[in-house]
Parts: C-alpha cells; structure tokens; sequence
C-alpha cells in the first residue's frame, strides 16, 4: 500500500480548496508526454500540452505543490532573477533581445489561466520594489527604463511620499510599482490549473517518485510501482529532483527560504499596512517580501539558507525583519511559519536544455520561479510541437558547476552574500 504525503504544514496548504488525492501509479503506462515534477513547470507545460492535443502524464513524488511551487511567496515578478540588461551585456545583444522580448509574459500567462479556467486563487494586481537606499532607487529608475525599452511601460516611480501613501513603513526612500505585476494564493493557482488540465484528459499520479530514466529513443520512467513509456520525457522537479540526474545536480544548488504568516489582523489594520493592496519586495540582495493575503494575514518571507533546509527558528529568523519593517506590529502572533527550497544557478538564470532528442529539462529559477515556470510551460510545449525558438534561445545559455563542487559550493555562495549584504548595508 503507497505511502500518502502530507504537504508542509503552511496556510496555503491548510486554505487549498482542492483536497483530493491524486492515485499513485500502478501498472504500465504508454503517452505521448511524461512529465516529472507536478509544481508550475510541469503542470504549466502539461496544460499546453493537453490544450495542443498530447496525451500527457505527470508523475509527483510527494502531493501536487510539495516543493517550492506551493510554498512560495506568491508575488508575480516579471523578468528574471538577472534582468535583461545583463543577458546583454553577457550573452549579447541577439540574444539579449530574443529574451528580453518573452520576459514579460510569464504574468499575461498566469492571468490568462485565472481568466479563461475560472480559477479562484485571490489574485491582486500591483507590486512595488522598494528602494532603502539611494543606490537602490537609481538602479530602479534604470530598471523602468530598461523595461519600457521592451514595451513594458505600466510602470511608476515612486519618491519617499509616494512611497509612504503605499507602504506603512518608513523604511524606504521610494520604489517603482509595477502594475502588471501582482499576487495570489499560488497553491491555489497549481491546484486550478491541474483541475484544467485533468479537464483535458490528463493524468497526475501523486506518491509517485521517479527512480529511474531509461534514456532510450522512447524514454521509460520508473516508479515503484509502475512505469511510463512516452515519445518525450520534461524533467521538472527542480530542488527536489535529488539525484536522479546527476549532470543537472552539478550546476545547481537547492536554497531555502522562510515565510510565516500572521493571525488575521483587524481589516482596518491590513489596510492601513498596505492600502493598495500590491505585493513587496525590497531591492536588498537577501532580500524581504510581503503582502496582505485574502483573510487579512501579512505573509512575510526573506532569507536565504544556502544548501537548503531552515534555520533553527523560521519564527525568530523572520520576526526581527517584520518587526523593523513594521514597528506597529510589534508582538503580533503568528499562526503559520515554514519554509522550502528553490534552485540557485552560477548565472541566476534559468536551465534548459535536452539530455537527448526525447528528454527535455527546466529548472533553476533562482528565485523568479513563479512567472518563468508558466513562459516555460509554452516554450517546452512549442518545443514538443517543433517550434524550438524560444526553448532553443534558453537552451543556448551557458552554464557552469559552482567554483569547488558540491563541497564548496554553500561556503562559496556564502562569502558572496556576505560581500552582498555588507553592500547593502552600506549602501554602495
């Protein structure tokens, strides 16, 4: 008898409104796509797939949501975890160019999900990058016009007033809202989209752990119990892949990152802490972020533990960053408090790629997962179609194994971050 899950012990999971299982694989199973990964890089993909037609399985380890997908923020970022101007400056203007135009469209994605499934995943428009330093603010201003370069042009800068009219804080000495960016309960969002996607005839098996990839011109995955045999494979579990790619394991490294949520505040409270209701990031290089969720809960996360795993006290690890953001919160309980992995890269950029003509991969968000994963979703789908642009200008990114290995490579990002945060601090 398989095992039943339980996913982390977070709000999204304790407010998800699909609580169905998902059976485990059992027997033999021939589709035209297997999936790995059943978090927003394989059910985006899955749900391209099955709209174009494909007979489409997906295979989850642990429940739909275990990993970073169902623990994130919630914050619809756009671009990438390194913007578009250093792809130019690293990879060329070509390219630069072939990126920087698809940046953007990971959020029109995701709202065209919520509009065209009807998806209940409390999604508000808005988010702010807040500036703590005047370095940060000039790099922001840059950033609005680097993005409008590429037709991205809802964009705001706000000074020190303005910022104070959005944020209760006296933190910040302004930011730049970006309206076409936004919020939901992104556990709610997967759980939509599998229901769109089963609506199509596809299959998710939960409890369903990869073991094996036979590498063959067919590829042939294997459960404990069963296996599947596809005309393509996508591997997508991302930090929680573990071992069973090894190349893919080399040039990257799970991190983890902490979120707690507050009890629900007085709704005259919430919306005096943020009245516009956007999500927040500050421009730190560890950095916070928050917003208000739908019962009136400031969810607020930030840090990161390199090698993955949580501190000690995720409470008192994020309390002293609430409390210095919000002083009148001072004491304010909180009811939930977790923590999940994502996967860093050398270059902070995504990894795609082919380990052979049938099996394809897409991991490494470095923390922009949640908008990158549903671009990935159509690329990989396009790809599968013989539309290999976009997967193609992605796949040509160069990457390399952290300095040191496997050994080195939570020290060596360590220092770094130190070096970071000092900057930070300092301001320069």
């Amino acid at each position: 008898m398989t095992t039943r899950t339980e996913h982390t012990g977070s709000y999204y999971a304790d407010s998800r409104h699909d609580n169905d299982d998902r059976p485990a694989l059992n027997g033999e199973l021939d589709v035209d796509v297997c999936i790995i990964g059943a978090g927003f890089t394989g059910i985006s993909s899955a749900l391209h797939l099955a709209e174009a037609g494909f007979k489409v399985a997906v295979l989850e380890a642990a429940r739909i949501g275990y990993g970073a997908s169902g623990r994130n923020g919630g914050q619809l970022v756009n671009s990438y975890s390194r913007d578009i101007d250093s792809i130019e400056n690293n990879y060329g203007p070509t390219l630069g160019k072939t990126l920087g135009d698809m940046a953007f469209e990971g959020s029109e994605i995701i709202r065209e999900r919520i509009k065209k499934y009807n998806i209940d995943c409390d999604y508000k428009p808005g988010g702010i990058f807040a500036a703590l330093t005047s370095k940060q603010l000039h790099e922001l201003e840059g950033q609005q016009k680097l993005w409008e370069r590429y037709g991205h042009t809802n964009l705001q800068m706000l000074d020190k007033d303005e910022m104070s009219q959005h944020i209760a804080s006296d933190l910040y000495l302004g930011g730049l809202l970006d309206r076409s960016g936004g919020h939901m309960h992104p556990l709610n969002l997967l759980l939509g989209e599998v229901k769109a996607f089963e609506s199509l005839g596809g299959q998710v098996f939960e409890d369903s752990k990869a073991i094996k990839i036979d590498r063959t011109q067919r590829p042939v995955v294997h459960t404990e119990n069963g296996r599947v045999t596809a005309d393509y494979l996508l591997v997508a579990g991302n930090a929680y892949l573990g071992g069973l790619v090894p190349e893919l394991a080399a040039k990257s490294m799970p991190c983890g990152t902490q979120i707690i949520t507050t009890e629900a505040l007085d709704e005259s409270v919430a919306k005096s802490l943020i009245p516009g209701e956007q999500c927040v990031e500050d421009c730190n290089y560890k950095l916070d972020y928050y917003r208000m969720t739908a019962d009136n809960r400031l969810l607020y996360g930030g840090g990161v533990t390199y090698g993955g795993g949580d501190p000690a006290s995720i409470e008192r690890f994020v309390r002293g960053h609430l409390e210095k953001t919000f002083p009148q919160l001072s004491g304010v309980k909180f009811d939930y408090a977790w923590g999940g992995d994502f996967l860093l890269t050398m270059s902070r950029l995504p990894q795609f790629g082919k380990l052979n003509d049938s099996i394809f991969y897409a991991q490494g968000y470095s923390g922009h997962g949640v908008t990158t994963t549903h671009l990935a979703g159509k690329i990989i789908a396009e790809a599968m179609k013989g539309q290999s642009e976009g997967f193609d200008a992605f796949a040509s990114l160069k990457h390399f194994p952290f300095p040191g290995g496997a050994m080195m490579r939570v020290p060596y990002t360590m220092v770094g971050a130190i070096y970071y945060g000092l900057r930070d601090k300092l301001g320069i």
